[in-house]
């Protein structure tokens, strides 16, 4: 298992945590942002294909913003797998 640390921008996240085994994701954390919300995308993506989830989060915008916390974790996602 590989352990990811992504710093976001643009957002109210200042912390991306996340595990990647074979493909999937897990033990995805947020420090900052909106708990509960973030909290709610870890467990849904919990065991799921990483590139799954990145390619239906990114792109996602909060309010005025060009990006959101999940489409930072796309953005994660996508720097480590490519």
């Amino acid at each position: 298992m590989e352990h990811v640390t992504f710093t976001p921008h643009g957002v109210c996240a200042m912390k991306i945590d996340f595990d990647l085994e074979e493909g999937k994701l897990h033990n995805v954390q947020f420090t900052g942002g909106c708990n509960g919300n973030l909290k709610a995308i870890g467990r849904l993506v919990e065991g799921r294909p990483a590139k799954e989830i990145a390619d239906i989060l990114r792109g996602n915008k909060c309010n005025f913003k060009s990006t959101s916390c999940a489409d930072q974790f796309a953005h994660a996602i996508d720097e480590k797998i490519g």
